[in-house]
């Protein structure tokens, strides 16, 4: 298996720091240990010369990684429960819960969807091939989002489904609870709009995604559903699928996903400050220990039957319950 080399500069102003730190939050799915052992056996240098790992990186500096990786392991079926909202002899519907990754990858290579449908469909799945076995798997969800997915039986509908995909043809609803309000008098943001920001690797942090001049282009149409006392519920729809799009997306403009823990969303970002507030935020985020955001249509053309096929989800159990207590919260 090929090893995956890159090149990594050292951003402007960057105050020195231990290469091994550095890389450890620049290289993903990296841990500090692969990182250590990549330098001490030689795969990272400077100038072609080998670095030790107390090496203190200076801004500018081109740092050439290279890591070698272990073959992948094989996947295997385990029962784990699934809810399964259509089934075909060609696909099938998953309401995928959070909580769950969808595919195998280096540091989870059990409790995926796949090693889920394993179980559920034996050898019944598409074998799109990749570094890791994804059978099945024609898009995928991030971790800790909830909502709806589409699995491919065969390589047959799986490339159809795909063609959908790459020419924007599914249809896709995530709702979403998010920081702030969209009226006149607290956001200069419209209740309705496009998001059209380039997104690509932090460069602070290469396990993060930014709004980037030089990213990939990705667009997401949003629209204001309700308003609350500091946060409100937004319906977005996908016009490309960059990873963590929408979470990054609603930063951008100020309203970062509630629970977020990568993106500013367990921080108060509007309104008060107090002890009031504070203690009402927590009993919030006790209840949404991750990203309010859950897949909640999808609809698409059958690739056999040619049919037009649209699911939709409810909102899972702690999307609810925030829901429920701010809608009884009054408004200042």
């Amino acid at each position: 298996m090929a090893s995956p080399e890159f090149t990594i500069t050292v951003p402007p102003g960057k105050t020195p720091e231990r290469l091994d730190l550095f890389l450890t939050h620049h290289v993903e799915n990296a841990t500090r240990a692969k990182i250590q052992r990549a330098i001490k056996e030689g795969f990272v240098t400077l100038n072609g010369r080998a670095l030790k790992q107390n090496h203190k990186v200076s801004p500018g500096e081109e740092i050439h990684v290279s890591l070698p990786r272990p073959p992948a392991p094989d996947v295997l079926a385990e029962e784990i429960p699934l809810d399964i909202v259509y089934e075909d002899d060609a696909l099938l519907i998953v309401n995928k819960a959070a909580g769950m990754v969808t595919h195998p990858a280096y540091s989870n290579y059990t409790g995926t969807l796949v090693n889920a449908l394993l179980h559920h469909s034996g050898k019944n799945l598409s074998q799109p091939e990749g570094v890791f076995p994804r059978p099945g798997i024609v898009h995928r969800l991030d971790k800790d989002t909830s909502g709806l997915m589409v699995v491919a039986k065969d390589d047959h509908t799986h490339a159809l489904l795909s063609k959908q995909f790459s020419d924007r043809t599914i249809e896709r609803e995530y709702w979403a609870i998010v920081w702030g309000l969209f009226t006149p008098r607290n956001s200069k943001i419209p209740r309705e709009g496009i998001i059209d920001a380039p997104l690509g690797r932090s460069a602070a942090d290469r396990k993060k995604i930014a709004v980037r001049d030089e990213g990939k282009r990705a667009v997401t149409a949003y629209k204001l559903l309700e308003e609350f006392e500091f946060l409100s519920l937004v319906q977005c729809k996908l016009k490309t699928g960059r990873t963590h799009q929408i979470r990054v997306h609603m930063q951008h403009i100020g309203h970062p996903v509630f629970g977020d823990p990568t993106y500013g969303g367990r921080r108060i970002s509007f309104g008060e400050t107090g002890k009031k507030r504070k203690d009402e935020v927590h009993e919030l985020l006790e209840l949404m220990p991750r990203q309010a955001l859950h897949a909640k249509t999808i609809g698409f053309i059958h690739p056999i039957s040619g049919k037009k096929l649209f699911f939709e989800s409810e909102l899972p159990e702690d999307m609810q319950s925030v829901l429920q207590i701010i809608r009884n919260t009054p408004h200042s």
